[in-house]
C-alpha cells in the first residue's frame, strides 16, 4: 500500500492494523446530527446511504452556512430525530469555516464528525475506474488534486471523532461497519424482511425472487375432484399434500438451507429476501409449501415474515 502523506499532528490513524478509529464514541441520547467529510473517492456516498437506512434524513453537499440553521430544525423536529451531512471539498474555500461551526454545533446538538479516507493508490485507481473527474477540477493531474484535498482537510481530520480509511473495504463492508457501529444509536437491531411467495408457473415466476422452488414434483390436488376447488391453506387440501413423505423431507430440507443462509444474508447486510414456490396453477401446492415455510420461520430474530400468493390473488381468492 502507498503510505499517505503525514500531517503535521500525529496521525490518530494506523493504516496498516487500525482501518476505524474513534476518538470519540457516537452521543447516546436526544437529535443526532453525523457529518460525513473526507477524501474524494473514500466512499462517502455509500456511508450515506447506510445512514438513510437507519432511518436518518440524509442530506448531501449542504452549503456549510446552512448547517447551522438545519441543525436547528433538527433540534426542534419530533418526525426526524437523526440526520446525516456530506460536506466535502465541493465546498471550496467556505470548507475553512467547518471546523468552528462544528464546534459550535457541539455545544447545543449530539454531533458526530466522521472521516473517510484512503491510501492515494486506492483513490487513484477508484477515479481510473469511475472516469469522473476530481472535484479540484481537471487542469491538474489528479495525484496533485488529492494532494492539495487532503492538504485542506486536515484540520477536519484532526477534530473527527471517527475516522476510517476506507482502502481495504469493498461497499458492503464499509455500508456493514457504519451499520454496526450506529445502529444501536437508533435502537435498531439487524433485521430482514423475507417474503414467502406462491405463484404459479402457468402466469410465469415474480420478478424479484431470490430463491425460487419448483415444487411441481409433488402430487397435485388438482387431479383430487373434491379437493380441486380449495386452496393450500384449507385444512384438507394441506392434509393430502403434507401425507407424502417427499413433502415433509422437502420442508425440513428447505427450512435447514434458510437456518444455514438466513443469518449469512443478515450479516451481509441484505435488508429483504424473496422466496418463491411454485407450482402448475399457484393454487395449491406452492400455497401450501409458502405458509409452511412462513410458519416454520416466524418468531426467530431478526427475522420478519410476509407471504403472498400470487396465484391466489390472480384468482380473486
Amino acid at each position: 500500500m502507498t503510505p499517505m502523506p503525514r500531517s503535521s499532528k500525529p496521525s490518530k490513524l494506523d493504516l496498516k492494523s487500525k482501518p476505524i478509529h474513534v476518538r470519540r464514541p457516537p452521543p447516546r441520547t436526544g437529535n443526532q446530527l453525523v457529518i460525513i467529510t473526507g477524501m474524494s473517492g473514500s466512499g462517502k456516498a455509500s456511508v450515506l446511504k447506510a445512514f438513510e437506512d437507519l432511518g436518518y434524513y440524509c442530506v448531501d453537499n449542504l452549503p456549510v452556512e446552512l448547517i447551522p440553521h438545519f441543525a436547528d430544525l433538527l433540534k426542534e423536529s419530533d418526525h426526524h430525530r437523526n440526520a446525516a451531512l456530506v460536506v466535502d471539498i465541493r465546498e471550496g474555500q467556505r470548507l475553512d469555516k467547518l471546523p468552528i461551526i462544528i464546534r459550535d454545533l457541539k455545544r447545543k446538538l449530539n454531533t458526530s464528525v466522521i472521516y473517510l479516507e484512503a491510501a492515494d493508490s486506492v483513490l487513484l485507481r477508484r477515479f481510473s475506474e469511475t472516469r469522473r473527474p476530481h472535484p479540484l477540477g481537471t487542469s491538474a493531474p489528479v495525484q496533485s488534486s488529492l494532494n492539495d484535498e487532503r492538504r485542506r482537510l486536515t484540520p477536519i481530520r484532526n477534530i473527527a471523532d471517527i475516522t476510517i480509511d476506507t482502502s481495504k473495504f469493498n461497499v458492503h463492508e464499509l455500508r456493514a461497519h457504519v451499520l454496526d457501529a450506529f445502529r444501536s444509536e437508533v435502537g435498531t437491531t439487524k433485521s430482514i424482511l423475507v417474503s414467502c411467495v406462491s405463484f404459479g408457473f402457468r402466469n410465469g415466476p415474480p420478478e424479484d425472487a431470490d430463491l425460487m422452488f419448483d415444487v411441481r414434483f409433488l402430487p397435485n390436488p388438482h387431479f383430487v375432484p373434491e379437493l380441486r376447488p380449495f386452496t393450500g391453506r384449507d385444512k384438507k387440501v394441506a392434509r393430502y399434500i403434507n401425507s407424502f413423505p417427499q413433502t415433509k423431507e422437502f420442508i425440513s430440507r428447505i427450512s435447514e438451507l434458510l437456518v444455514y443462509l438466513l443469518p449469512h444474508y443478515l450479516e451481509e447486510g441484505k435488508s429483504y429476501l424473496t422466496i418463491a414456490f411454485g407450482c402448475t396453477g399457484g393454487q395449491h401446492r406452492s400455497v401450501y409449501l409458502a405458509e409452511q415455510l412462513a410458519k416454520h420461520l416466524r418468531g426467530k430474530d431478526g427475522l420478519e415474515i410476509v407471504v403472498r400468493h400470487l396465484g391466489l390473488e390472480a384468482m380473486g381468492k
